[in-house]
């Protein structure tokens, strides 16, 4: 890639594309098909995110769940302690207080492994569309 990045700016002084060997080339292949699993998995998480707006809690259970969820989502912000996020989290302390606590409960190996299996192999029909493209077909005119 640091050879012929496919961007003229970046590659002006090179004047040959280098050949790398099967190895390199099988381990590149490997590492982005793994980050396109990652991809397809992160776009799940967020549409079962966004499909919890529309459900509808018929208990004070399900009302801490979506708080749970909505407060593990926060790792991705920069400031926790800025609002609402402190106060989203005390009143998820104050229901749990009431309620219980919902008890954690993780999907068994099989089901991790099937979901790890269906990501896998989407990133990999993605990785063999993408190579079977003529590589001319996006360099610049």
């Amino acid at each position: 890639m640091m050879v012929d990045t496919g961007i003229q700016v970046l590659t002006a002084g090179v004047s040959a594309p280098r050949r790398r060997s099967a190895a390199t080339s099988a381990a590149g292949f490997q590492y982005a098909r793994a980050c396109e699993a990652e991809v397809f998995a992160m776009t799940e998480v967020l549409k079962l995110q966004d499909a919890m707006i529309d459900l509808r809690s018929s208990s004070l259970l399900g009302i801490v769940a979506k708080l749970e969820m909505i407060v593990g989502a926060d790792r991705d912000i920069d400031d926790v302690t800025d609002f609402p996020w402190p106060h989203i989290a005390s009143v998820l302390r104050d229901l749990k207080a009431i309620t219980g606590d919902l008890g954690y409960s993780r999907p068994d190996r099989a089901s991790t492994r099937a979901d790890v299996a269906r990501h896998w192999n989407q990133a990999n029909d993605l990785m063999t569309a993408l190579s079977a493209e003529d590589p001319r077909r996006n360099v610049p005119v």
